[in-house]
């Protein structure tokens, strides 16, 4: 029986769960849900998870939130033996390690900088955006020496970090690659955009068009109408 995947194609979060899912060849029934029409607050959601947060997976009697824990369940659970999260424990140790930098720093850096454009502002905490610029240097560091974020296979840390960099990137439209400190975080994101995710234009490029849209049309109408500035 299919999984069941509360989503959203503009989630970066989401994104990364179906990435795993279709590198696994795990099926999953997609439900979709649209938080910018508040359906994450209906109450057959809040029933299903009571933090209304997406992704949500249900498989049979377990109902699992939080990308990173619905990551590595799928490896655990469908695919033990795959490299996306392997079980040799130094290996597994250094996966786990790069998810909660993305979890708590550098994702975290992410929308910290970037979320008064959700009020359509432009003006962004120059602070803020020097812990955002730490962590992509810690990032670009990694990758300086490394074809992939934990060595020499494609692993969870890259299916997570992937998809809050495009977020960055290619919604918000912050711009890495003509940045020295970042040109290894750019190419290791072209690399796998162009040539080694084949599932990626299929799960990601409609959602991320359409959130950057979205944003687009919120700084727009803010700069359009002086009771919003």
């Amino acid at each position: 029986m299919p999984i069941d995947l509360y989503y959203m194609p503009e989630s970066p979060p989401s994104r990364a769960v179906l990435m795993v899912a279709k590198h696994l060849n795990v099926a999953v029934n997609i439900k979709h849900v649209n938080i910018t029409e508040g359906e994450q607050l209906k109450p057959e959601f809040i029933e299903i998870n009571p933090f209304h947060t997406i992704p949500t997976i249900v498989d049979d009697d377990l109902t699992l939130w939080e990308s990173r824990a619905i990551m590595t369940y799928l490896c655990n659970q469908y695919a033990p033996d795959s490299a996306l999260y392997p079980e040799d424990p130094e290996k597994r140790a250094a996966i786990d390690k790069w998810l909660q930098f993305d979890l708590g720093s550098l994702y975290k850096a992410i929308c910290d900088y970037t979320d008064p454009m959700w009020t359509g502002s432009i003006k962004l905490d120059k602070q803020k955006e020097q812990t955002l610029c730490a962590a992509l240097e810690v990032l670009d560091n990694q990758l300086s020496a490394n074809k992939y974020v934990t060595g020499k296979v494609l692993t969870l840390a890259d299916l997570s970090i992937i998809n809050g960099i495009d977020y960055l990137t290619d919604v918000m439209e912050y711009d890495i690659t003509n940045h020295k400190d970042y040109k290894f975080v750019a190419g290791w994101q072209a690399r796998l955009k162009r040539r080694e995710l084949p599932y990626y234009r299929e799960i990601c490029e409609d959602g991320i068009e359409n959130l950057r849209n979205f944003v687009r049309t919120l700084i727009q109408n803010s700069n359009t109408n002086p009771a919003a500035k």
